[in-house]
């Protein structure tokens, strides 16, 4: 056993149905280290950092915590070996203040009665050991998802954690929230707390983990010092191939046909006066700071928002602005949207019922579903997209971040719309998924589709748009063609900052 390893996993084998989702993976966690675990979705990395918090129960293999054997059944007895995990899904109650989440399950009390001035103390001291700063009385729900994030690494240190895991933590955050964390885990890494980094965000990883383990398809494909890679070279190993940056191809095709036109688009209170054209097989960019109105205009071009105004043309043809998101569909319109997991998908069904959901009308005589078509449709565009799952029947929540949002952009494939918004279509998902999905995205735009492209991700905006607009605090600032936009140029524009 190693005695500098504050975690040592030892062959470990975890078989869900139909999946073995981890297959004979060893790793050791050194003490007040940064642990970086990468891989492409469903490669096992969120199951391994499961096993160790407690939450799932390995079906072979040894966990050693401090050179001790340990059996860790549930996250209790994870947390009593001084293991806690900060989950992507943050898990607190939005109802109760920070002092109540931060003491949830060990309130302190005066005989029957909770002593709320001890309480209030003991969240005050736990949040400042980590050297953060939030109002203990202020309510969860007001407080940013960075703030919450924080919250939970203050909350589960206060518990005894000294092995922390942080599953996917900046997926959901801004650049300065994301600063925030990552001072917060060099500062608790002093202190010799140890962090298991899972992410897909590889600029994250060389720059907080001293090491760095590859799982593919449930196996460790190898450890390695973090200075001893780079960019390339990590990300072949993810995928098992060579990586290039995905070049799209729908640049180079005549752009007639006006898809789209939107005039003088407003709402009270979000965004005002945007107005902006698109081309069929155009792909135009939306850019701006978290907060800048993106996401709350292009909602509102598919019915989401019964308080805007606007004038909106399709094919040429003036249309109402839609009041409702089944008429946007009838319009030929199709949403990928920003959180797939609360407005993109059914999580309680299958697959095939996720993608077959705005065809089920043409998919049935009188008030009975021909499943027989419905498999047919659905099949097609599962081989198409590639989505890795058991079958046509799996449990869309069950499936990884990748292949989840592969059945959104399935749906609308198979409802054949001829302008798709794809709002941020690649986060938290990995390199090998995410070209991917690029790759889908240019093959709409070459075949014709209309698209508009809402992301955070900057290459990924400029890399694939043929033009982008910036908007800032709920107004529309710019617009630069594809030879003209650079990441200054942008960060410029979104920031409200002037060139020199």
């Amino acid at each position: 056993m190693n005695s500098s390893a504050a975690v040592q996993l030892q062959h470990i084998i975890k078989r869900f149905p139909g999946v073995l989702a981890l297959d004979d993976v060893s790793l050791t966690v050194r003490q007040g280290s940064c642990h970086g675990l990468v891989g492409e979705n469903g490669a096992g990395k969120s199951t391994l950092g499961k096993v160790l918090a407690g939450i799932h129960i390995p079906d072979g293999g040894e966990i050693i915590v401090n050179g001790r054997k340990v059996r860790l059944r549930n996250p209790r007895d994870a947390l009593e070996c001084g293991i806690a995990v900060v989950h992507q899904e943050l898990a607190f109650c939005e109802n109760l203040n920070v002092a109540e989440n931060v003491c949830l399950g060990r309130t302190p009390s005066r005989g029957p009665f909770v002593s709320w001035q001890r309480l209030r103390e003991q969240a005050r001291q736990e949040i400042a050991a980590i050297g953060a700063t939030l109002d203990v009385e202020r309510r969860l729900g007001a407080l940013s998802i960075g703030e919450q994030q924080i919250l939970q690494i203050a909350s589960a240190t206060g518990r005894g954690a000294r092995v922390v895991i942080l599953d996917e933590p900046t997926s959901s955050l801004s650049q300065a929230e994301s600063e925030s964390l990552f001072r917060t885990v060099t500062r608790l890494r002093e202190q010799g707390v140890t962090f298991v980094y899972i992410s897909h965000r590889l600029d994250d990883v060389f720059r907080l983990c001293d090491t760095v383990t590859v799982l593919r398809d449930g196996r460790r494909v190898r450890t390695r010092p973090t200075r001893e890679l780079d960019q390339a070279s990590l990300v072949q190993m993810m995928i098992g191939r060579p990586y290039k940056t995905y070049f799209p191809s729908h640049l180079n095709a005549r752009r007639d046909k006006e898809l789209l036109r939107v005039e003088a688009l407003s709402s009270p209170g979000k965004f005002r006066n945007i107005s902006f054209f698109l081309h069929a097989g155009e792909v135009l960019g939306f850019a701006g700071l978290v907060g800048s109105g993106r996401t709350e205009v292009v909602e509102a071009l598919f019915g989401l928002d019964p308080t805007a105004r606007g004038r909106v043309w399709i094919e040429g043809e003036e249309t109402s602005l839609f009041q409702e998101s089944q008429a946007a569909i009838v319009g030929g319109l199709g949403l990928v949207p920003e959180d797939r997991k609360r407005h993109g998908l059914v999580l309680s069904l299958s697959a095939k019922a996720n993608i077959s959901l705005p065809k089920l009308r043409l998919l049935s005589t009188v008030s009975w579903i021909d499943r027989r078509a419905e498999e047919a449709l659905v099949r097609e565009y599962f081989d198409l997209l590639q989505i890795r799952a058991a079958g046509l029947n799996s449990i869309a929540a069950g499936l990884s971040g990748g292949n989840q949002q592969k059945l959104v952009l399935a749906r609308w494939l198979a409802a054949n719309c001829r302008i798709l918004i794809v709002d941020e279509p690649t986060r938290g998902i990995d390199v090998g998924a995410k070209a991917e999905i690029h790759a889908f995205i240019d093959e709409l735009a070459r075949q014709g589709t209309g698209i508009i492209l809402v992301s955070s991700d900057l290459p990924e905006v400029i890399n694939m748009s043929t033009r982008v607009v910036v908007m800032r605090k709920g107004e529309l600032v710019g617009e630069l063609p594809r030879q003209n936009v650079t990441q200054e140029r942008l960060m410029r524009l979104m920031a409200g900052v002037e060139a020199n």
